[in-house]
């Protein structure tokens, strides 16, 4: 449980750095343009260019074009981006208690599969040289796609390290322990450094070893691929890397569809821009219905999806995860590497991951061990670890999460949230029902309204209103909370648009298709957790 904000208790050394925001965060320089993303949370290549023109297409560009730019004070962004972290938490909740910051309706394992999704849409797998020859990403080498590239790099003929000899297979990493039910859980594969420097990860992308949740969904892609392969060799005796590709490709867009979005957005929001799941048909019959992202030519991500909407995973983190039942829970950030779940080297030998308390697979308790870790609400409160992010993460200053989002809307000329929910047809929540803090029966009625902490009236920044929109919905502790109208449409709508610009997904190529019959659940469904059984006992 997250304590009340507002009072920061003395940090004992080795234990999480106060949050305060010091001066010189507020007032930080215009971020490089043209900074490239390296494994921090910093901005990606092109993304902090202002283009307006409507005839503007390439990696980055706006959905709500003709909206001005929110105008704020940075240093009343600061001030309100430190009050959106908790306080310090000597201790967490114990598992037999019921920790009321946690979300009934959305599960621990859906922080990680969004931040594993942001990394394969802004993947760039062109060559330092490209990138130098178009330093401001102005044109676009890759249309953002769900495709995992972030998995499968440039291929086995471009970067055959990250296959076996056969070309077909997927290289793994070092065995791992700890979860009994998986034998077969392994570590990414890793260089072996000479010296004190940690074994990195050869992966497509760096960035899915920053963690040791989401670097084992990396390994659990892989697996998936190489299980695809040992499918489609068993069935027709042979197969290409292509075929295989395309399949695992296919699959994964099916769970953004039918699993990620459903329990981000809400089932209604999906059926609203999907109506051909309503009615059991597809996309010929019943076509797509999309108000607000309408590519001219090619898909393109909205600053609005990639700087605001889509950061809601920031207020899903939990402080600390059991990774399985054979070890204690882990912070997700310490001042000490080897006792936190902090990436960019060799997974602990002891912490093979256990789906099973991430991701609905069965019957699980409520409480214990073995229950379902389930995300934290969608709030405007971001667990106090966020504010005080490590070098290898962050980078440069400002250190908080918060802060870091507040000012690239800033500085990225970013609409109100009121401003996008008029355009939306949406009547904009007043101010003081956009609250700050946390959705808890203790704390929701006293959280002070966002006009308290600087000139914000009828002029929330649009991160902020996307977080208290979801709040809106909070009752009591057992309110299953999702985004709401202005953020889950964004988000939907952006997933969904993508997918169709996409020639090679299967809404393109293949509207009728359906995944492996094998593979799916005896309910005849294919979610994230018949994807991870697939891994762990493969249908040959």
């Amino acid at each position: 449980m997250r304590p009340p904000s507002g009072q920061q208790p003395p940090h004992p050394a080795g234990s999480k750095a106060s949050t305060s925001t010091r001066p010189e965060e507020a007032r930080l320089p215009p971020e490089p343009r043209g900074r490239i993303f390296t494994g921090h949370h910093g901005v990606i290549r092109g993304s902090d260019l202002s283009r307006r023109s409507p005839q503007f297409e390439g990696r980055f560009g706006r959905m709500f074009r003709t909206l001005p730019a929110a105008q704020f004070d940075p240093d009343e962004l600061a001030e309100l981006g430190k009050h959106m972290v908790a306080d310090f938490e000597s201790s967490p909740t114990p598992e037999e208690e019921r920790d009321d910051e946690e979300n009934p309706g959305i599960s621990a394992g859906f922080t990680y599969l969004g931040q594993f999704m942001d990394h394969d849409l802004t993947f760039d797998p062109t060559s330092s040289l490209e990138r130098e020859n178009d330093p401001d990403g102005l044109v676009d080498f890759r249309t953002p796609r769900f495709d995992l590239d972030s998995v499968y790099g440039r291929g086995p003929d471009d970067q055959p390290y990250l296959y076996r000899d056969d070309g077909l297979h997927m290289l793994l990493g070092a065995p791992l322990s700890g979860n009994p039910s998986d034998p077969n859980a392994r570590d990414l594969p890793r260089n072996s450094p000479d010296g004190q420097e940690p074994s990195r990860a050869l992966i497509g992308d760096p960035r899915n070893d920053e963690n040791v949740i989401v670097a084992q969904l990396q390994t659990t892609f892989i697996r998936f691929h190489n299980s695809v392969v040992d499918y489609l060799i068993d069935r027709d005796g042979a197969t290409t890397f292509l075929e295989a590709q395309r399949l695992v490709r296919w699959h994964y867009q099916w769970v953004i569809l039918h699993d990620f979005l459903p329990t981000i957005i809400g089932e209604q929001m999906v059926h609203s821009l999907l109506p051909h799941l309503a009615k059991g048909t597809d996309i010929l019959a019943d076509p797509p219905h999309l108000r607000f992202y309408k590519p001219i030519k090619e898909g393109y991500i909205p600053i609005e999806f990639a700087a605001a909407a889509y950061r809601f995973g920031h207020s899903m983190v939990r402080p600390t995860y059991r990774i399985n039942e054979s070890t204690d829970r882990l912070p997700i950030f310490t001042s000490r590497n080897e006792d936190s779940l902090v990436g960019f080297g060799s997974i602990r030998k002891d912490l093979a991951i256990d789906w099973r308390l991430f991701f609905p697979m069965g019957d699980a308790p409520l409480l214990g061990k073995r229950r379902i870790q389930p995300a934290y609400k969608l709030d405007t409160a971001l667990v106090n670890p966020l504010g005080s992010l490590p070098h290898s993460v962050a980078g440069a200053l400002p250190h908080s999460l918060a802060t870091r989002n507040l000012l690239r809307g800033l500085r990225m000329g970013l609409p109100s949230g009121q401003d996008v929910a008029r355009l939306m047809g949406v009547e904009p929540i007043a101010d003081e029902q956009l609250r700050v803090g946390k959705a808890n029966e203790a704390d929701f009625e006293d959280n002070p309204s966002i006009t308290e902490f600087g000139d914000f009236a009828g002029n929330a920044p649009l991160w902020f209103y996307v977080l208290a929109e979801a709040m809106q919905q909070f009752q009591d502790n057992d309110s299953e909370i999702r985004l709401g109208p202005v953020g889950g449409r964004i988000v939907g709508e952006v997933i969904i648009g993508l997918m169709l610009a996409d020639n090679y997904s299967f809404f393109r190529q293949s509207p009728r298709w359906r995944p492996i019959q094998e593979f799916r659940s005896p309910n005849d469904e294919f979610k994230m957790a018949d994807l991870i059984r697939q891994t762990q006992n493969p249908v040959v």
